[in-house]
């Protein structure tokens, strides 16, 4: 990999997500050899992306590149590489571009979309859970409309509009509320001559409420929420399978759909290596002290999503969230100064700062460890948390202004079909919804 010799221990990062930028800043100034790891050139903010996906912000407005994240920092290194396989007996990383020695290792890869071994949905249906997904999503959404005016058959052009969302966290509440928002103030503008009243965004939860990590009254005001603008919400059904075409439940209901998007859980991204059974909990995630060492090994790290850490509050680990990652990458950056230092690490301990949820245009649900909230002044505060947490003085002007323009002008300009994604073979529906 080219990285120079050095006196100082090298602390090899794999993932440059929330926990990995986070660590490498705290280790930033102090003597080590930091090595940071990534099949990606930037750093991706996941919150924001249902709104590459329905347009609302372009995908540069959430990405920033590595490199000029920690750009001038002595002994910091970056390099473009996809890890193949960790071995621990000779404390190296096999990549695609060579292999590369650690004194400590850090495993930040985060987390992928869980389907739950389905093999019809995850071909068929879309995830989202980075930018080109996102991107697809968009062109696809848009798409199906341009497919939908040229066909003459009502029950094809229905399911070309029809949109299911499995999974009711956050991700599919706010992906249904901004795909809601599309169909009410611009569909009609940009499809004069579609009937896109007949659009419809089923959300679908396999539970018995919305936001299930969050409180009961959330719970209730963002259901509320969505179904003011028009939003099918359908609780207690699961998706069994998908198609390409028909949307299967373990119930009666089924609908016919040209989209569906899976938001109903994720898994921690795997290293072969460290795939051991005792180190694996559910989900795939790694089980960890609370030093953040992975178990049976003392110079291998893991934070955020991959890591599993548990304790009495957090018995299934922390929530797979940026908060969590943000919080274990500077801690274990003190502790990494420590252990070089030759005093004893310190254990991590998770301060909650609550959780959010927007549902569309002054819609939001608010839960702090303290109080609780919704309306409009809680989708201020969303606003406020996302802007701080993005990364980049131009990031955060160019998402505000973005955000004060679709406010104002009720648009999202950015609907255009950039990378086209066909989906094959498309069919006549016999009906939209069967129950």
């Amino acid at each position: 990999m080219n990285i120079p010799q050095s006196s100082f221990p090298r602390v090899v990062i794999i993932g440059g997500g929330f926990g990995g930028i986070a660590l490498a800043k705290k280790l930033s100034k102090k003597e080590a050899q930091v090595v940071l790891l990534d099949m990606h050139n930037y750093h991706n903010f996941q919150p924001l992306l249902y709104q590459v996906s329905t347009g609302g912000l372009e995908p540069d407005s959430i990405a920033y590149p590595i490199r000029k994240v920690l750009q001038g920092y002595p002994n910091f290194f970056f390099r473009l590489a996809n890890v193949e396989e960790i071995k621990t007996d000779t404390k190296r990383v096999k990549t695609n571009i060579g292999e590369i020695f650690y004194d400590y290792l850090v495993v930040a890869t985060g987390s992928e979309t869980n389907f739950f071994g389905n093999k019809g949905i995850e071909t068929k249906g879309m995830a989202m859970k980075t930018i080109p997904q996102s991107l697809n999503l968009r062109s696809l959404i848009l798409e199906n409309f341009e497919q939908a005016l040229l066909t003459d058959d009502l029950h094809e052009r229905d399911a070309l509009m029809n949109f299911v969302i499995v999974g009711g966290g956050p991700t599919g509440v706010e992906l249904a509320g901004a795909l809601a928002e599309i169909k009410k103030g611009i569909l009609p503008k940009d499809y004069p001559d579609l009937d896109t009243r007949r659009a419809q965004i089923n959300l679908v939860q396999g539970g018995d409420r919305l936001l299930p990590a969050m409180s009961a009254k959330a719970s209730q005001k963002a259901e509320k929420f969505l179904e003011e603008l028009g939003v099918n919400v359908w609780k207690n059904i699961r998706v069994t399978d998908y198609d390409g075409k028909r949307v299967s439940t373990n119930t009666k209901t089924i609908f016919d759909a040209e989209t569906l998007v899976w938001a109903a859980g994720v898994k921690a991204v795997g290293l072969k290596g460290l795939d051991a059974e005792e180190m694996l909990c559910r989900g795939e995630r790694l089980r960890v002290n609370h030093f953040h060492q992975i178990e049976g090994l003392e110079d291998v790290f893991a934070i955020g999503d991959v890591a599993q850490m548990e304790s009495e509050d957090y018995p299934h680990g922390h929530p797979m969230m940026a908060q969590p990652a943000i919080q274990q990458g500077r801690n274990l950056g003190n502790n990494l100064v420590r252990l070089l230092e030759g005093r004893p690490m310190k254990p991590f301990v998770y301060k909650d700062k609550g959780s959010m949820a927007t549902v569309g245009r002054n819609k939001a649900v608010v839960d702090m460890p303290n109080f609780k909230f919704q309306g409009v002044f809680a989708w201020f505060v969303w606003m406020f948390v996302h802007l701080y947490f993005l990364i980049g003085f131009r990031n955060r002007v160019v998402v505000f202004i973005n955000w004060v323009y679709n406010y104002v002008r009720f648009d999202r300009e950015a609907r255009l079909i950039i990378r086209p994604f066909k989906k094959q073979n498309r069919v006549k529906r016999d009906n939209l919804v069967k129950n």
